[in-house]
C-alpha cells in the first residue's frame, strides 16, 4: 500500500504490483555521502529536491539485494553558481559539454583532465567527478574566438557564469578564486605545446594533440590565441547514483537470498549494476525503456493472475 498526497488530499493507494524506476538519491545529501563517498554532498543536484531515494530505501528495508558501483554516479559539468536543485524553467542547459574544444583550468591556476580524450558523449558524465575532486569544487572552462561557433547552446542562455576578455592576461585576472599567475602561465605552456601542424577537425578524433605536458591533451588541442576569450565557470552536476537494486531478466526485484520478491519489479535507474565507472550518452534512455517495458508488462500479468486466483478462489 502506497500513501500519496495530492491537492492537499491524503490517499491509500494498494496495488497487487509495483514498478518503482524513480532516480535514486542525489536529492538527499546525507545519502549521497553514505552510498557515493565524501564531497557529494557538495555536489549539485540536477533533478528536484524532492528524489530522496524513498523508493530504494523501502525495497532495501524489506530485504532487497542492492548491486551495482555505489561509489559511481552520473555526474557532469554544471553551472557554478546554478540553484541547488535543478530548475524547470532551466532544465539541462546548466551543463556545459563544449569542453573537449577548449581547456578547463582549476584554482591553482592548472589543467587537470584531457578535454580531447574522447567525444565528449563519451566523457561527460564522468569529468563531473574530476570537477568536484579539484580545490573549491570548480572549474573554469577556457575558449578562444576560433571556437565560438562550436560551442553548444546551453553556453548562450542568460544564467551562466561568464567573463570575457581581449587578452589572456586580462582573462585570467577576471577568474574568480583562481591563481591568475599560475593560470596565466599553464596557458602559455599548453598554447606552446600544441601541434599546430596536425589540421583540427572537430568531426573525428582528430589526433590533433599537446606533447610534454603533465596532463596533455589527446585531440582537438587548438591554441588560446584568438580574442576575444571566453571563461565559464562549473562545478559538479549529479544525476544518479550507479548502483541500485539487483534484478532477473523479468525486471523481477531480487532478495537478497536469491529469490525474487513476489509482486515487486524495477526499472530505469533504480536498477543496479547496469553502469560502472562511466555511462555512454543517451543509454539511461535505452535502460529505461527496456526494463521499463518488460517490467510494466511482468507486472500487470502478475496483478492479473493474482485477480484471477482470487475470483476462483471466492467460488
Amino acid at each position: 500500500m502506497w500513501v500519496v498526497k495530492r491537492a492537499g488530499k491524503t490517499t491509500e493507494v494498494k496495488a497487487k504490483a509495483v514498478v518503482p524506476r524513480r532516480r535514486r538519491f542525489p536529492g538527499e545529501p546525507r545519502v549521497a555521502h553514505a552510498l557515493s563517498g565524501p564531497l557529494w554532498e557538495l555536489a549539485k543536484v540536477r533533478g528536484t529536491r524532492f528524489n530522496t531515494g524513498d523508493a530504494i530505501g523501502m525495497a532495501l528495508d524489506i530485504g532487497a539485494a542492492p548491486v551495482g558501483n555505489w561509489s559511481g554516479c552520473h555526474a557532469v559539468a554544471w553551472e557554478r553558481n546554478a540553484p541547488e536543485f535543478g530548475d524547470l524553467a532551466v532544465g539541462d542547459q546548466f551543463q556545459k559539454h563544449s569542453y573537449p574544444w577548449g581547456i578547463y583550468i582549476n584554482a591553482e591556476g592548472k589543467r587537470f583532465v584531457d578535454e580531447g580524450a574522447d567525444f565528449r558523449n563519451y566523457t561527460y558524465a564522468k569529468y563531473g567527478r574530476v570537477i568536484l575532486s579539484q580545490p573549491g569544487q570548480f572549474a573554469w572552462q577556457i575558449f578562444d574566438a576560433k571556437v565560438k561557433g562550436q560551442l553548444r547552446d546551453e553556453y548562450r542562455i542568460k544564467q551562466v557564469t561568464k567573463v570575457t576578455a581581449n587578452t589572456l592576461e586580462e582573462l585570467v585576472k577576471k577568474l574568480d578564486d583562481v591563481n591568475a599567475d599560475a593560470a596565466l602561465k599553464e596557458i602559455k605552456a599548453y598554447n606552446a605545446a600544441v601541434r599546430t601542424d596536425i589540421p583540427f577537425n572537430p568531426n573525428v578524433k582528430d589526433g590533433r594533440c599537446t606533447t610534454g605536458l603533465a596532463v596533455n591533451k589527446s585531440n582537438w588541442a587548438n591554441t588560446l590565441d584568438t580574442p576575444p576569450f571566453e571563461a565559464y565557470a562549473v562545478t559538479c552536476g549529479i544525476t544518479f547514483t550507479f548502483g541500485g537494486l539487483r534484478i532477473n531478466t523479468g525486471a523481477q526485484v531480487m532478495s537478497t537470498d536469491g529469490e525474487p520478491i513476489p509482486g515487486l519489479y524495477a526499472a530505469g535507474e533504480l536498477v543496479g549494476g547496469i553502469f560502472y565507472f562511466n555511462y555512454p550518452g543517451g543509454t539511461g534512455l535505452t535502460n529505461g525503456s527496456v526494463f521499463g517495458r518488460i517490467a510494466g508488462t511482468n507486472a500487470a500479468k502478475a496483478a492479473k493472475s493474482e485477480s484471477q486466483s482470487k475470483r476462483v478462489a471466492g467460488t
